[in-house]
């Protein structure tokens, strides 16, 4: 039986957005805010804006566009581009002709993209440029079913009748713009239709539809609103693909709530220089990209004068103290605020502006765990990480640390109305509005997912403590059981290993084995600077690998690791590899997750020899 309170609270926000779409939201917010700004590219010096008035007029020549290419309510539109105003543009349009919109990962196989547009039988692509369509070819080969497909760089756009540029697109839509046919499809849209469908990535590579509703997003964004007292008008910027759950409600859907202004990082590798030409007031970065931040600051930090960096380092002790005295919703002492404004006022602020954060008040992490170690550098800094939990199945975060109800190492509580169990398994569970109806075309796999209770199975193994705070263990199916017949989860190994600024990657492994052993990847981009600062000379991560004085590091890296684990989870053996796993080379998911079968696979001689088997 549900908590009365729960139910309570559910009722409320469902009656909040009730008779809610997107579109709906859409022309609200440009009416109500017409000249905000909406939508920002980068360009030589500056930005391109888009006013949410203009970006709506856009949104409803687009759909036009589409109705006369034969789009019908229903149908799906395909998308790959990197984030960019015609991302969203093209979205939205394609939602207000009645369509379904589809954004894809840029990572996938060939054979995966055609999986995805034969399930969802698109009706139109559109696709970035040359790389896209060189991933495409498959698909556009064997489905008749795409009719039209879209190319955003005119110079990639093939010939023939099935291909149109981007411009040629828009001047259709004002050549053939009918906004009373436009907005009779949109007001056709009800709260529960699809408004999306995401394909999970997924760690095996079997990639499953995730239809979500308009009230599924409607009810996640007013949650995340409530819990992390969002201002509206503010800077925040996009740079995570559109196909993950993350990026789509923070960057595409909560903007049309709170008309905030959207920056665009097209180039993730540009992160860093967006971050301080921006600087966001709302941030979202899954734990790589805050590992990475802090790898960075640490290799700088490591350039200053002793008597500097041991000011840092008091600085951010005064930080951390704050944030730590401050959680689950207490008051930090007095002389502990004090302790930390003073440290903020004279340096942790000067950091934050350095790093375009001095105006950050929310900054969240999700996707996979963050390390205490990442958490507490950043509270250091003034910058405290919001760390909260969900799926694509659950429109996002189901769980979530707020500003003023937070609690280090956790993913928070659950959000309003939604229900949180832990299974006898230790399984995390949940119920509510924000749960997908199941996987499109997956009766087996939705039977999964969903028992006939209606409580949704994560797949992820946490617990909770006695205030009601989440913390995940690990996936139920990765953890592995040693020859002795103990249980070990193998992210809280590689948590520790990646600690150590580098190393990217860690996988621990140990299934029906003696005793843990590990594959660890250097980091590329802080390779070059440890060397820098160590006196070593740099020529590829291939020769940096086999160094001594690395090998040595690395060395020290494990056994600090170890003194963290319980004996029968600390590393024995290692191997030091001398390459990086990316999405391309297909070791890590696009959400920067690994992919243990492949890498399993892939290294399976290496990990023999690990227990000396050759």
């Amino acid at each position: 039986m549900a908590d009365p309170r729960i139910l309570d609270q559910r009722s409320a926000i469902l009656g909040e957005i009730a008779g809610r779409t997107i579109c709906a939201q859409f022309a609200d917010i440009a009416a109500a805010h017409p000249d905000a700004p909406a939508y920002s590219m980068p360009k030589d010096e500056g930005w391109d804006t888009l006013t949410y008035a203009a970006a709506r007029q856009r949104v409803m020549e687009l759909a036009s566009a589409f109705i006369a290419l034969g789009v019908e309510p229903g149908d799906s539109v395909a998308l790959m581009m990197v984030n960019r105003t015609e991302h969203v543009l093209a979205d939205l349009g394609a939602l207000h002709a009645g369509a379904v919109p589809i954004s894809v990962y840029a990572t996938l196989a060939p054979e995966q993209i055609a999986y995805i547009a034969g399930d969802c039988r698109a009706k139109v692509a559109v696709l970035g440029g040359r790389a896209e369509l060189a991933r495409w070819e498959s698909a556009l080969a064997e489905l008749a079913h795409i009719e039209h497909v879209i190319v955003l760089d005119p110079d990639a756009c093939p010939a023939g009748e099935r291909y149109l540029t981007w411009d040629a697109l828009v001047e259709l839509g004002r050549e053939r713009h009918d906004a009373a046919a436009v907005t009779a499809r949109y007001e056709a849209i009800r709260p529960d239709d699809v408004l999306t469908v995401l394909y999970t990535s997924g760690t095996t590579g079997t990639c499953k539809g995730v239809p979500l509703t308009h009230t599924n997003v409607c009810y996640e964004v007013d949650v995340i609103d409530e819990i992390g007292r969002l201002d509206p008008l503010v800077a925040q910027i996009s740079y995570l693909t559109y196909a993950h759950i993350a990026e789509r409600v923070l960057s595409m859907y909560l903007p049309l709530f709170k008309a905030s202004h959207v920056h665009f990082c097209p180039d993730p590798t540009q992160l860093a220089a967006v971050l301080r030409q921006a600087r966001p007031v709302t941030f979202f970065g899954v734990p790589r990209v805050w590992e990475k931040l802090m790898a960075g600051l640490q290799a700088l930090m490591t350039t200053q004068p002793e008597e500097q960096q041991a000011k840092v380092r008091e600085a951010m002790a005064a930080g951390v103290a704050y944030f730590e005295a401050g959680q689950n919703g207490a008051t930090p002492p007095e002389e502990i605020r004090v302790a930390y404004e003073k440290a903020d006022a004279s340096l942790l602020s000067t950091i934050r502006a350095l790093i375009g954060f001095d105006r950050a008040t929310w900054v969240g992490s999700g996707a996979a765990p963050l390390s205490l170690e990442v958490q507490r550098f950043f509270a250091g800094l003034g910058i405290n990480i919001l760390e909260v939990y969900g799926m694509t199945e659950t429109t996002g975060a189901f769980t979530a640390n707020g500003p003023a109800n937070y609690r280090f190492g956790t993913v928070g509580p659950a959000v309003p109305g939604v229900e949180v169990r832990i299974a006898e398994d230790g399984e995390i569970l949940m119920r509510g509005p924000i749960a997908t109806s199941g996987y499109r075309n997956l009766a087996d796999a939705t039977a999964e997912l969903l028992d006939a209770e209606g409580w949704l199975h994560t797949g992820d193994v946490g617990a909770v403590d006695d205030d009601g705070f989440y913390r995940i263990v690990d996936r139920k199916k990765e953890l592995f059981i040693t020859a002795g017949g103990e249980n070990v989860a193998p992210s809280m190994i590689e948590n520790f290993l990646r600690r150590h600024p580098l190393i990217a990657q860690a996988l621990a492994y140990g299934d029906r084995r003696p005793y843990p052993v590990a594959l660890i990847t250097l980091d590329g981009e802080m390779a070059p600077r440890w060397a820098q600062a160590n006196g070593l000379e740099y020529t590829s991560l291939a020769d940096f690998a086999e160094r001594p004085e690395v090998l040595a590091e690395i060395e020290a890296a494990v056994e600090e690791a170890n003194t963290h684990l319980a004996r029968v989870q600390q590393i024995k053996q290692w191997r030091l590899l001398p390459v990086e796993w990316t999405t391309e080379t297909d070791e890590l998911t696009p959400k920067f997750s690994l992919k243990r079968r492949v890498i399993h696979a892939k290294y399976a001689d290496v990990i023999d020899t690990l227990y000396g088997n050759s």
